[in-house]
């Protein structure tokens, strides 16, 4: 699948020469490469071992995560858990990151609400998630939701067409798109609920079929 990405932008001069997990979060800590640093609380960098087989890439940090500086401890992380769980996937074993590293929101009364990140966004902080994938290089890499899909492996990916196969990508030997977890919390009623968490567990039981082959 050709790769299509977004055109990446002032990151890419902030990368480390000398590359650990620890020098690229403590460089991401001082980015400035788009306005988002301003509204961000901080820079919220992937989590994980060096040995990891499998990378989860969503869009974007969401409220508490800006507040803890840790990717996928909201709902929706919550939401992510119980499906790699019942996938048969060990979270611990993988390593969590996000394609825009500081949360984009607006206000609305007391609330932060989430606001997708555009393709300047999205263009100026992909160095970071190059540099992590290029550093881990791990067997599958998965993408949550559009945004990821399209940010990693070209912006003709669609999650709904693609989803529970593995696509062709430079970029890792597997690689498969599905749903954000946040896109389950966000059904009507507790049947599309449940259809949306046992279709996303399906997509995962792709991923954990490779790495226990």
């Amino acid at each position: 699948m050709q790769r299509d990405r977004f055109k990446q932008g002032a990151a890419a001069a902030l990368i480390p020469a000398k590359r650990t997990l620890e020098t690229l979060k403590n460089a991401a800590g001082g980015c400035r490469a788009c306005p988002l640093w301003e509204r961000g609380t901080q820079t919220v960098f992937g989590e994980g071992l060096m040995g990891s087989r499998i990378i989860l890439v969503g869009e974007q940090p969401g409220d508490l995560e800006d507040k803890q500086g840790r990717p996928f401890v909201g709902p929706a992380g919550r939401m992510l858990d119980d499906a790699l769980a019942a996938a048969g996937i060990d979270r611990n074993t993988a390593y969590v990151t996000n394609v825009v590293k500081h949360f984009k929101w607006i206000p609305k009364g007391r609330l932060r609400l989430h606001q997708k990140p555009n393709a300047g966004e999205i263009g100026a902080c992909l160095p970071w998630l190059d540099a992590e994938i290029d550093l881990i290089r791990p067997q599958v890499l998965v993408a949550l939701g559009a945004t990821a899909a399209q940010a990693l492996m070209g912006r003709q990916v669609r999650v709904t067409r693609d989803r529970g196969r593995f696509l062709e990508t430079p970029l890792a030997p597997y690689a498969t798109v599905t749903v954000h977890p946040s896109s389950i919390l966000r059904a009507q009623t507790g049947e599309d609920r449940k259809h949306g968490f046992d279709a996303f567990v399906e997509d995962l039981r792709l991923v954990a079929g490779v790495i226990a082959g």
